[in-house]
């Protein structure tokens, strides 16, 4: 299903920018935008929304008040908050209300498309978790990355980006041939980079029977907790 979002940011320009973005995402589109607390609320009164992209200073309020207030009416959306407060104070009150991730300003395209795909995992997330471990593992998809100082040697951030998309948007799943060709890297290092995945429980492998010669490893995201 399609995830429809508000924006909720007092910049036009800005709030441009991200309905831009969010337009970007496969499997999200932009339910409206809204300038002020008070513009969101009628909107909401309007449109069905499932995530909100809220900044936490608005002309009529803060953001949160407004979550309270959505939340007092009985309003189940999230809310990814867009803002540059980083006061913990105000994060930990954010998250007691329901803020299911902070996105710090300035940020790029590529930090918001992977906050929001983190959030689609975990929203499909289904059925019953067999013990701990799954129950971790669904909430860890909200979790900040990794940092590229902490990816093994060799490794780059946006190359890691790339096979990561390019996995992810397989619904078949892909080899290290084809990855390699889609990314325009190396087999060698395209393998790299999908063992990274693998081991990191982001993919899993499987030998591609049914050609000539030894079967090449096929590669798939695990999108769900199963």
């Amino acid at each position: 299903m399609t995830i429809r979002v508000l924006v909720v940011e007092d910049d036009p320009v800005a709030a441009d920018a991200h309905a831009m973005y969010v337009g970007r995402v496969t499997g999200f589109a932009v339910a409206g935008i809204a300038h002020s607390r008070a513009e969101a609320v009628r909107l909401l009164e309007r449109a069905d929304v499932d995530l909100l992209l809220l900044d936490l200073y608005l002309p009529d309020g803060h953001g949160l008040a407004l979550v309270r207030s959505l939340r007092a009416a009985g309003h189940s959306a999230d809310v990814i908050a867009v803002t540059s407060a980083r006061d913990l104070a105000i994060v930990r009150e954010g998250v007691s209300l329901g803020v299911v991730q902070y996105v710090l300003k300035p940020f790029t395209f590529a930090t918001l498309r992977d906050r929001l795909t983190r959030y689609a995992e975990f929203r499909a997330s289904a059925g019953e978790a067999s013990g701990q471990d799954e129950v971790d593992r669904a909430l860890a998809t909200l979790r900040t990355p990794r940092t590229t100082a902490s990816l093994p040697k060799g490794l780059s951030g946006p190359t890691l980006e790339a096979v990561t998309r390019t996995l992810r948007e397989s619904a078949q799943g892909l080899t290290a041939t084809e990855a390699a060709a889609a990314v325009g890297i190396s087999r060698i290092t395209a393998r790299r980079y999908l063992e990274h995945l693998v081991t990191a429980g982001r993919a899993a492998r499987a030998p591609q029977y049914g050609q000539i010669g030894r079967p090449e490893l096929q590669y798939r995201w695990i999108s769900t907790v199963r």
